[in-house]
């Protein structure tokens, strides 16, 4: 009967990094201050993502009626903007919001909880908006 050591098979990098990845917890869930800004995201538009324009910046001036849904941390805003978008448009998010919620400091797990999260939130509604 043969011997086969498996830990020598590979290169110490490679068994090294598997063994580290399978004790590594996965970190899926999002805390409750970031459930509770996709909560308010619910309620933001499509349009809050761009930038106001100078006529919407000078009407606001002259009626009083400024409102910035943007978030003053950068991470909470990347969330707030992939949040909006998957509230809007379900699993058709934009690569570049994905990137910079991923840059942000979220992961693929988190990402995917996010969406499973939202779309279940939209079939349970029956609307396809928000």
């Amino acid at each position: 009967m043969a011997y086969l050591d498996i830990a020598q098979a590979y290169p110490a990098e490679l068994s090294s990094s598997r063994a580290e990845a399978a004790t590594a917890p996965a970190q899926a869930s999002l805390s409750a201050l970031e459930w509770s800004v996709v909560a308010l995201a619910r309620r933001d538009r499509v349009g809050s993502l761009s930038e106001p324009s100078r006529i919407s910046i000078a009407m606001g001036r002259l009626f009083g009626t400024q409102s910035n849904p943007r978030l003053a941390d950068p991470r909470l805003e990347a969330l707030r903007r992939l949040a909006v978008q998957a509230w809007h448009h379900g699993y058709v998010v934009p690569k570049s919001e994905i990137k910079s919620f991923l840059s942000a400091g979220f992961t693929l797990d988190q990402f995917e909880t996010l969406l499973k999260s939202i779309s279940s939130e939209r079939l349970a509604r029956g609307r396809r908006y928000p």
